[in-house]
């Protein structure tokens, strides 16, 4: 059966092929597998997103993102959502943002896709309160996490286009950060086992403007940059798409319990190894000494930068392909689709 399906984004956000944010890009990627296979897609997101469904545009804050930015945006959000929901016959709304509470509507079969460490979200948040409403981890590890007694859909693991990164690249000595710039991703670590290990580091990412996150790069991460360890700022799709392929590794120094990591499946599609510290599902996503290493500090990990050398690209690729599936993905999320659909549409044969 044909859907309406309304995927909404974090307020601050916008969404894009070449988002930074993980959550951004698997709603792309979902909208974009959507108008694919026929169905209509509906996207709530902040101005300059840019989608292949229909986009119904709020208007993006433009200064510091504080608190009282936070709650226009999701003002924004939930009027927009109202006048959608009054304008299409929406078969399920998708919410992807940490504050999905704020601008959630009752009565139409909404899922929750939970990006981030359970434990940052409100603490009620993670315990539905009706049949219709699913809230979805994204790995296993995810929900292993969860408190007891959560009632949590099953997870839905992450998936990247393998296909798109495989691409043989000649390798260049050089390590490669991709991330957010904010305290929990550690970036200042990276850099310091960059310097450690004597490699040079390009580090692709967006410094949003957060208060808390301009002072970590302007304290932490501006006076560690020199001629060698450079910050590039966003990345396209395409240019990431090359540095990901010519690395001698990716960093991923997180200090966060990774719900997931788009960024590392992407790497290992592209023959590159990750060293990354094991928090939360990066344990699970690299084979240690086969597709990368996991370290417990700096020291580790600048060791660890100049052994990847010794592995093959070819089994990076191969574990990409056979563990993280874009198609999966897709196929976990129009399956829920569906079951959610049938929930709602009984209601909706009587209210017709």
């Amino acid at each position: 059966m044909k859907l309406t399906v309304l995927n909404v984004a974090y307020p601050l956000a916008t969404v894009s092929r070449d988002a930074v944010g993980g959550a951004e890009q698997v709603l792309a990627a979902l909208d974009r597998a959507l108008v694919e296979a026929g169905h209509r897609s509906l996207v709530v997101a902040s101005a300059g997103s840019q989608v292949r469904g229909r986009l119904i545009e709020t208007p993006a804050e433009t200064g510091l993102l504080d608190e009282a930015a936070k709650a226009r945006a999701q003002a924004r959000h939930r009027l927009a959502i109202v006048e959608t929901l009054k304008r299409y016959p929406v078969d399920v709304v998708h919410l992807h943002g940490i504050d999905f509470e704020a601008y959630m509507p009752a009565h139409v079969p909404t899922l929750v896709t939970l990006h981030l460490p359970l434990d940052w979200y409100r603490p009620a948040a993670p315990q539905p309160k009706r049949p219709d409403l699913w809230l979805c981890p994204v790995s296993a590890n995810q929900a292993a996490r969860a408190p007891e007694g959560s009632q949590l859909h099953p997870p839905i693991p992450n998936g990247v286009d393998v296909r798109s990164f495989s691409s043989p690249h000649a390798k260049r000595d050089f390590a490669l950060l991709l991330s957010r710039i904010c305290p929990e991703k550690g970036i200042h670590l990276g850099l310091d086992a960059a310097q450690a290990a004597s490699m040079p580091l390009l580090i692709g990412g967006q410094v949003y403007p957060y208060g808390s996150h301009q002072r970590y790069f302007d304290d932490e991460v501006a006076p560690r940059l020199d001629a060698r360890r450079r910050f590039l700022g966003p990345l396209g799709l395409e240019r990431k798409r090359r540095l990901l392929g010519a690395a001698r590794c990716l960093l991923v120094p997180s200090l966060a319990a990774e719900t997931s990591s788009l960024v590392a499946m992407e790497a290992l599609a592209a023959g590159t190894p990750v060293v990354a510290f094991p928090n939360g599902a990066l344990a699970d996503i690299i084979e240690e000494a086969r597709t990368g290493f996991l370290v417990r500090d700096v020291g580790e990990m600048a060791r660890a930068m100049r052994a990847t050398s010794k592995l093959d690209p070819q089994d990076c690729r191969r574990a990409a392909q056979e563990r993280f599936s874009l198609d999966r993905m897709i196929s976990g999320y129009f399956e829920a689709y569906q079951q959610l659909a049938a929930l709602g549409r009984p209601a909706n044969r009587a209210a017709s």
